[in-house]
């Protein structure tokens, strides 16, 4: 577990890493903030494309090998971040950097679930989660802090160091786990014909975008809204990775016990903290205890990652992978929409009614999978016992 943390710290960090840096980077390339604000998407597209092509192409790799080989691809792609000359370079290096994202954190469930004890598959699913949450509190003011001091692309190369200490870490202390017998590319792309599938990845795609809608933009927000000094950034930062880990260790307890209304309950709260923060990001006390209470958002990731599991049937490297690329599909969209209302001279404080409205579409995708499981109810799955099983048998 300690050593799948690592090496989500390091996708963790090197994810959110960016939106700490946005005015160094726009500075350095000759570009706008918003327009550096398509980093942040180029590398979410990556996740959203990397997670299933990886996926389906691996379907049959063992559990190890796999992980290992997609940290080490994401540490070169942050190594060769760090050498990018320009705009176009640097966007097309973060999409490659992103592409094993979604994958890694996917199998890394898998493997995390098929060992949890009976009733505990949220909780062991967050515990790889907590690196993720961890990178926010401590990884990224770590490496924003470089940024500052010794340049953006100091950054990279920490997160690329992080992620060659993972691969060798997994390599390490993760058992050898063999694929389930019968996995292939073929049985994966079958998570494409279900739709509870789909209408899970829209909640999460959605709903969760209204958090990346503030959080892409909350540096020069904080500054130009609050006077917010730049020495005061890293601790906003860790204030909204420490409201991650609250969010994670709570979302996935309460996953365990009641899983969908924990979903819905999270965007509910989303829409609340989102809409609070376009009257507290005046004020630098107020504006950091709601950027913490935005953090804790997180929470409904857990919960949507084993629901994934729950209806993915036979197809739970895809479905798992793909839990991912619907969140990141929720940054790039966030991150646009955010600087398209930032652009349109709606103000900093706009992205906060952006997010509100991408909470409140989310809980309608949700209100739509619950009318439709209730609809077309399935007997059972199948898909955590199949790891499991396979998991045990390897270890």
């Amino acid at each position: 577990m300690l050593a799948l943390g690592i090496g989500s710290f390091a996708i963790g960090t090197g994810e959110f890493v960016i939106m700490g840096l946005l005015p160094e980077v726009a500075r350095d390339i000759g570009v706008t903030i918003p327009q550096a604000g398509h980093v942040i998407s180029a590398y979410a597209l990556g996740v959203v494309i990397g997670a299933p092509v990886l996926a389906v192409l691996a379907a049959s790799w063992g559990r190890r090998a796999l992980l290992v080989a997609l940290m080490a691809v994401f540490a070169l792609g942050n190594f060769a971040s760090a050498l990018a000359p320009g705009y176009l370079s640097l966007n097309l290096l973060r999409f490659l950097a992103g592409m094993p994202h979604g994958t890694y954190f996917g199998v890394a469930a898998l493997v995390a679930a098929a060992l949890a004890p009976a009733g505990q598959r949220a909780r062991a699913v967050g515990l790889v989660m907590t690196g993720l949450t961890l990178a926010t509190l401590l990884g990224v003011p770590l490496a924003a802090w470089l940024g500052q001091h010794f340049g953006w692309r100091a950054a990279f190369v920490l997160v690329g160091a992080i992620a060659l200490l993972a691969a060798g870490m997994i390599h390490r202390e993760v058992p050898a786990m063999a694929a389930p017998p019968g996995s292939s590319p073929l049985g994966e792309l079958g998570a494409l014909r279900n739709k509870q599938v789909w209408l899970t990845l829209g909640i999460g795609a959605i709903g969760f975008g209204g958090l990346f809608a503030v959080f892409s933009y909350v540096k020069p927000t904080m500054i130009e809204m609050a006077g917010l000094p730049l020495s005061g950034v890293p601790v906003v930062l860790a204030l909204f990775g420490l409201g991650m880990v609250v969010g994670n260790v709570l979302g996935s307890r309460l996953a365990d016990r009641a899983l969908m209304p924990t979903v819905g309950g999270m965007l509910a709260w989303s829409v609340v903290v989102l809409v609070a923060f376009t009257f507290t990001a005046q004020h630098v006390v107020a504006g950091s205890i709601n950027i913490f209470l935005i953090g804790t958002v997180v929470a409904v990731g857990p919960a949507l990652q084993i629901r994934l599991m729950d209806v993915a049937g036979e197809a739970q490297v895809l479905a798992a992978a793909l839990n991912h690329s619907a969140f990141n599909v929720a940054n790039a969209l966030g991150a646009w929409l955010g600087g398209v209302a930032i652009s349109a001279g709606l103000g900093w404080t706009s992205t906060g009614w952006v997010g509100a409205l991408l909470a409140l579409a989310g809980l309608g995708v949700f209100a739509w999978a619950r009318a439709d499981a209730r609809a077309h109810p399935v007997a059972g799955h199948k898909g955590p016992e199949r790891v499991a099983t396979s998991a045990s048998g390897q270890a």
